[in-house]
């Protein structure tokens, strides 16, 4: 992580856990020590409506990013980059669940979460595949995969199947290769 912190803008729709993925990157931060800010936008979530999340790591005054300043975007649907992909400063990294055109730069992975989720008979996973996904590929963020393992089987431990397959839905976006 940088001097100056890190900012990342997670973004999707109602249902697919995007509040629940700042939340488990706010807790790893915490958890190592940093200062962190969250806001979130979901008036329509429960309806399939835009979700969009800002998590600042570091020292911050303000919870919102301005357009150009993320460090990152994890977006959860693609049609989503044209909502919140213009948040990306020049040289960041962007992770987008999206079905063709594989790629992965060093800057820039798609990755086919939703076919993944499917495969896993998981098809809510798709923020758990995303995030692992990202955690075991962009060595800009500020946690690691393991430290948010950690706090998944904590607080997923009473969950039963439905914890177990939260957990196989992550270590299923660490092993996933770009566009898979």
């Amino acid at each position: 992580m940088t001097t100056t912190g890190q900012q990342i803008v997670i973004s999707g729709v109602g249902g697919q856990g995007i509040l629940f993925v700042t939340r488990i990157l706010a807790e790893a931060a915490i958890q190592s020590g940093f200062p962190v800010l969250t806001s979130e936008t979901h008036g329509m979530a429960q309806r399939g409506g835009t979700v969009v999340s800002h998590l600042k790591v570091g020292r911050f005054t303000s919870p919102l990013i301005r357009p150009g300043m993320a460090d990152g975007v994890l977006i959860m649907k693609a049609e989503n980059v044209a909502l919140h992909g213009y948040f990306l400063k020049p040289g960041g990294w962007s992770v987008v669940n999206q079905p063709k055109a594989p790629v992965c730069e060093m800057t820039r992975c798609t990755v086919d979460a939703d076919r993944m989720a499917a495969a896993l008979g998981s098809p809510k996973s798709v923020n758990l595949i995303m995030l692992g996904f990202v955690l075991a590929r962009s060595p800009e963020i500020f946690c690691r995969a393991e430290a948010v393992r950690r706090i998944l089987e904590r607080r997923l431990e009473k969950q039963g199947t439905m914890g177990a397959a939260a957990l196989a839905a992550f270590e299923a976006g660490c092993q996933a290769a770009p566009n898979e």
